[in-house]
């Protein structure tokens, strides 16, 4: 990954000379300083917006090296592996320097300490820092570095160095200002790493769904068509022409079936949720499958809020979706409707059609649908419960239901 590099004279570094009329030393305390109010503002800003975790690291960087006259700066977070520090990128240090302190171990120098303390600490370059780089950090005119920890509950993430031309401790309201700093920033690092980790749960959690639905679709019918394939040969080689010809249907039947299923995965995977949430997704889906059907789709959002999380969304769409496909390839029907209601603190969700309904043979075949398993799966991880029944006019209902998030109010 790149290291960002940025040059002191790129941010507009302050002068020290106080302004006419001020007392000497007023412009090094303040008078050009960022207000501490500001800097905070600027971190809430950051933590809510600010989509590259890493460029608000740099960005924060720059602020510290300015409000503290450093020489240079860098900023460093902790590894996957927990035993090293990167660096994510510098202000002021040079290629060389970067080059050789990309990695560091984690228990090295100030930075091992300010991490095992998990307090800010200060020590002067010739003390803490590897002899191979003590020199390029004199020619640089650093004389005393910062480490300061970016830290939240207890775990350190990484850490900000601040490096000075002069031995003179920090003001105690810059110190203040950068503990400040750090446990926001800390708090910033967490919440990526755990979004990460929900990312990749998510996608685990498709990935083991899709393959289980292969497994017990399509690879079972073509498993199915390879032992009529078997019985096929067997027929051949008895010299029994019609019982060939009926295996050979067989087996021509199941590779149709096959292909449809592929098809079905195919598109069903393709489909993705609308980014402004299920509403609007399924709007979308009702307009797609009433011209892939060739019947009539409507939805119909009859709950005054609809107030879920990512997650169950993703979840109540592809069920939805499921019923519309089994529609589309079973029942016939010329209608269906979508409707999705808020009552007693359930959500309800009915796809009801005017298609064949459901007869003995066909509910049978229905319970043992794997893509009636998958849904029922994906009703049990919202705590719901998903049914299915005939409708007295014809046709069939299928019915979620589960309940909604604590605080959220049925319309009245």
């Amino acid at each position: 990954m790149e290291t960002y590099r940025i040059p002191l004279d790129a941010i507009g570094m302050a002068s020290t000379t106080p302004e006419p009329g001020e007392p000497p030393g007023a412009g090094a305390e303040g008078g050009d300083r960022l207000p501490v109010i500001e800097v905070l503002a600027e971190i809430a800003s950051s933590m809510s917006a600010e989509a590259d975790t890493e460029q608000m690291l740099m960005r924060f960087l720059e602020i510290m090296v300015r409000i503290s006259r450093a020489k240079a700066g860098a900023v460093r977070v902790l590894t996957a592996d927990g035993a090293h520090l990167r660096m994510v990128g510098s202000i002021g240090l040079s290629p060389a320097l970067v080059e050789k302190e990309r990695y560091v171990p984690l228990e090295c120098g100030i930075c091992g300490k300010a991490t095992l303390t998990q307090s800010s600490q200060s020590e002067s370059v010739m003390e803490v820092c590897q002899k191979q780089v003590r020199h390029i950090y004199f020619a640089q005119h650093c004389s005393t570095v910062y480490a300061v920890p970016l830290r939240y509950k207890g775990k350190v993430m990484g850490v900000y160095n601040i490096f000075l031309d002069n031995p003179e401790p920090l003001p105690r309201d810059i110190r203040t200002l950068f503990n400040s700093i750090s446990e926001h920033l800390g708090m910033a690092l967490e919440n990526t790493r755990l979004t990460r980790e929900n990312m990749r749960i998510s996608l685990m959690n498709e990935r083991t769904m899709l393959a289980n639905q292969i497994h017990d679709s399509l690879a079972q019918t073509l498993a199915y068509a390879k032992m009529r394939l078997s019985v096929l040969n067997e027929a051949f080689a008895d010299g029994d022409q019609d019982r060939a010809n009926r295996y050979l249907g067989d087996v021509e039947e199941a590779v149709d079936m096959a292909y449809s299923e592929l098809r079905n995965l195919i598109t069903q995977f393709r489909d993705r949720i609308d980014p402004r949430g299920l509403v609007p997704a399924l709007q979308e889906m009702a307009e797609s499958f009433s011209k892939k059907a060739n019947a009539d789709v409507d939805f119909l959002n009859v709950a005054q809020d609809v107030v879920l999380t990512p997650e169950e969304e993703i979840q109540v769409f592809h069920i939805i979706q499921e019923a519309l496909y089994n529609i589309c390839k079973h029942s016939r029907a010329r209608h269906v409707v979508v409707t999705l209601d808020l009552h007693e603190k359930q959500y309800v969700v009915n796809v009801a059609d005017d298609g064949v309904g459901l007869v003995s043979h066909a509910t049978t075949d229905m319970g043992k649908s794997f893509g009636l398993t998958i849904m029922r799966e994906r009703a049990a991880k919202l705590g719901g419960r998903l049914t299915i029944e005939s409708r007295p006019a014809g046709g069939t209902i299928v019915r979620l239901s589960f309940p909604a998030r604590q605080g959220i109010e049925e319309k009245s």
